[in-house]
């Protein structure tokens, strides 16, 4: 049974999680990201934890990246986060998008084991 401050934390890691990408927080996510994290991109592409800290780095190519809609689902130590985003990108353009991560709770911490992401610009 979730802890009542899990649900908590899992909206706090969240949103850091945005932010972090938008700030190319790398320390961050190197905190927050299993030894095994893999994300699978907006282009269909799959990285691992370290191509994926890479690409934080270079940056996404948005800005003003918020996010809405957020629906948090635990289940024992496994927690599952499905969000829109809404976000301008380099060009200028708006855009929105769709993630879901995925959370475990390992020594009595959370930590992101996966994440899907996908986007496209607004018409």
């Amino acid at each position: 049974m979730p802890q009542a401050n899990d649900r908590t934390m899992l909206e706090k890691l969240n949103h850091e999680y945005v932010k972090s990408v938008q700030n190319k927080d790398v320390a961050w996510f190197d905190a927050n990201l299993s030894a095994d994290f893999m994300n699978t991109a907006s282009d269909g592409s799959l990285a691992d934890r370290k191509t994926f800290l890479g690409q934080i780095a270079k940056g996404t190519g948005v800005s003003k990246i918020a996010e809405e809609e957020v629906v948090i689902r635990i289940t024992g130590d496994t927690a599952i986060i499905h969000a829109a985003t809404a976000f301008t990108t380099d060009a200028g353009t708006s855009g929105r998008g769709r993630y879901t991560d995925i959370w475990q709770k390992q020594n009595g911490r959370w930590i992101c084991v996966a994440a899907h992401v996908s986007r496209r610009a607004s018409a």
